[in-house]
């Protein structure tokens, strides 16, 4: 069966994830997950994808994120992973791989899921046993504990409120309220596999913008349609 190719679409919200090859760590300290971020926050703006969330794990890494362009997420995935791969094999006296053969993506529609979303990967840390708010994720930014240069708010994020202050209480209690256990399955599950997370409305929009599926077919056979009885015959 023909490998599903990634999807992206320029203008939408997408969820990505990017692992470790074999589950490896692909941060083993501080000064790695800064250099990570330092890197991300170059290569995003330069390729053309704004960076709604993140949060760096011992060996993956979550992003939200809306490119701006169709190549502008591959490109940046790239430029970064390659830059991130080369000064963490000089630092620690390693060569080849670190990142499992692809990075994972799919669209999100963001009038539904963005707020979901973002408490996704902004809690990612936390479903990991690593504590929270995690200081290497976006949350700190989106409670205003600090101001991060990686982050690009969504405009959605915006009319949570007329002030900083505002935005930040609102989005304080939302992350409070968490997602359900099957909130976080659909999200990892399109996270993973790569289908389109939205209404069927959203799905239709966006078959209108690329040949590639964006939904698994129905398991099973087509359901037999019963043939038509003949109908009464004239008498001879």
């Amino acid at each position: 069966m023909a490998r599903l190719a990634r999807l992206s679409i320029e203008g939408e919200l997408h969820l990505i994830l990017q692992r470790g090859n074999n589950a490896q760590a692909v941060f083993l300290d501080d000064a790695d997950r800064v250099s990570y971020l330092e890197k991300l926050a170059a290569s995003a703006p330069a390729c053309g994808l704004a960076v709604h969330a993140y949060a760096l794990l011992p060996n993956q890494v979550h992003l939200l994120a809306t490119p701006a362009s169709p190549d502008s997420l591959s490109q940046c995935m790239q430029t970064l992973g390659r830059r991130y791969v080369a000064t963490f094999n000089r630092r620690h006296g390693r060569s080849g791989t670190l990142w499992e053969g692809r990075f994972r993506a799919t669209v999100v529609e963001s009038e539904r899921y963005l707020f979901d979303a973002l408490v996704y990967v902004d809690t990612a840390a936390e479903r990991a046993g690593l504590g929270s708010p995690w200081p290497w994720s976006s949350a700190p930014h989106h409670l205003g504990l600090r101001r991060d240069p990686v982050v690009t708010e969504h405009p959605a994020f915006w009319a949570l409120g007329n002030t900083p202050f505002e935005r930040e209480a609102a989005y304080r209690a939302r992350l409070a309220r968490g997602l359900s256990t099957k909130q976080v399955e659909e999200l990892s599950q399109a996270q993973q596999k790569g289908w389109v997370l939205g209404s069927p409305q959203f799905l239709s929009a966006m078959a209108q913008r690329t040949a590639r599926p964006l939904a698994p077919r129905p398991r099973g056979r087509p359901r037999k349609t019963a043939a038509p009885e003949p109908g009464p015959t004239s008498a001879e």
